[in-house]
C-alpha cells in the first residue's frame, strides 16, 4: 500500500418503466480515479457488478489524484467530500482508492472480490424498513417511499450516471492505457429530507430516458436504507 497525506492506494489483484426497491438491492459505491494505477481491477469488478439486478453499482471519481499528471475527466470534488463523510461516520482513519462502500456502512478495498461478496450477502440478507418505488413519467421520475417501521429522518438522493465510457489516458500512472469505466456518477442531488415516517412522495426532472438511481440514506450514519434504479 502507498500512503500520501492520509490517503492510501491499495495493491490490486485481477478478477477473471417502474421499479421497486422492495427486493432490497445492495448499493456499492466505488471511489476511483483515472490517475490511480491500483484502480483498473476494481473498475473491472464494478463493471461485473453492474450486470446484477440485486446490486446497484456506482463509480464515484475523486479528484485528489489529479495532481500526479492526469486530470480525471469524471472527477468531482463533491465525491471526494462524500468519501470523507463516510470516513467520519464510519470512524475510518483514512480514505483511499480503490475503496468500495457497501450500503453506506462497510468499506473494502475494491480489488478484494471475496470480501466484497461477503459484504453484499450480509446486506442483502437484512430486512428492508422502507418500501421505495420509482416510476418514469416523461422527463420526470415519481418517487414514493413508505416507512415499514419507525425510521430516522433520511435524505432522498437522485443520481444520474453514464452506463459506460472509454477513456484514453496519456499521462500519469495509467499513461498509455485505454480504459472503460462503468456506471459513472455524473450528477448527484439531494432532493428532499424525509422525516422517516408515513409516506414520502416527490417528483424530480431527470431528462428523457436518463439512467437514474434513487437512494434513501440516513445523513447521520450514512446507512442506505433503500435504493431503486431506472436504467
Amino acid at each position: 500500500m502507498r500512503r500520501i497525506a492520509g490517503i492510501v492506494t491499495a495493491g490490486w489483484i485481477a478478477l477473471a418503466g417502474a421499479v421497486s426497491a422492495q427486493d432490497n438491492p445492495v448499493v456499492v459505491e466505488l471511489f476511483t480515479s483515472q490517475g490511480c494505477s491500483s484502480c483498473p481491477p476494481a473498475d473491472a469488478i464494478l463493471a461485473e457488478l453492474s450486470d446484477r439486478e440485486d446490486v446497484i453499482a456506482l463509480a464515484l471519481h475523486v479528484d485528489y489524484w489529479d495532481y500526479i499528471g492526469w486530470q480525471d475527466v469524471f472527477a468531482q470534488h463533491a465525491f471526494t467530500r462524500r468519501q470523507k463523510a463516510y470516513a467520519r461516520t464510519g470512524g475510518w482513519k483514512m480514505i483511499y482508492t480503490p475503496q468500495m462502500v457497501v450500503n453506506g456502512e462497510d468499506d473494502v478495498v475494491g480489488s478484494r472480490p471475496m470480501k466484497l461478496s461477503k459484504l453484499i450477502r450480509k446486506h442483502a440478507e437484512r430486512p428492508s424498513h422502507v418500501n421505495l418505488s420509482v416510476q418514469r413519467d416523461g422527463a420526470s421520475i415519481a418517487i414514493r417511499a413508505e416507512a415499514l417501521t419507525d425510521a430516522r429522518p433520511c435524505d432522498i438522493h437522485v443520481v444520474r450516471y453514464d452506463p459506460s465510457e472509454e477513456v484514453t489516458i496519456t499521462r500519469g500512472e495509467n499513461a498509455g492505457h485505454t480504459l472503460t469505466y462503468t456506471n459513472i456518477a455524473r450528477r448527484w442531488d439531494v432532493v428532499a429530507r424525509w422525516d422517516g415516517t408515513g409516506i414520502y412522495e416527490g417528483r424530480v426532472e431527470v431528462g428523457q430516458d436518463a439512467p437514474v438511481v434513487v437512494l434513501v440514506q440516513d445523513p447521520e450514519n450514512g446507512h442506505i436504507v433503500a435504493a431503486a434504479r431506472l436504467r
